[in-house]
């Protein structure tokens, strides 16, 4: 499912128009990534939690050359599915 495809099963859902179900959508997301960006976590009950961790420096190896190379530290964004959606995929 793509974005098109979300939108549009929202609106039908949601007895909206494709306009309002898209700008629902684009605010969920904003909020989503604006409270991963202070460090915050966001939990949906039901659904899962979003939140943002952080990978240390470490060395890897290039596979084509096999020579070690520098991986610096990130932040990611981690995804831990809820119960209630867990049960529902098994």
């Amino acid at each position: 499912m793509n974005k098109t495809d979300l939108v549009n099963a929202i609106a039908e859902k949601a007895n909206l128009t494709k306009v309002d179900a898209k700008n629902a959508l684009d605010a969920c997301l904003e909020a989503i990534t604006g409270a991963l960006e202070n460090n915050d976590k966001v939990a949906l009950i039901g659904f899962g939690t979003f939140s943002v961790t952080e990978k240390a420096a470490r060395t890897g190896i290039n596979p084509r050359t096999k020579e070690t190379i520098d991986i610096p530290a990130r932040k990611v964004v981690k995804f831990k599915p809820g119960a209630e959606i867990s049960n529902k995929l098994n």
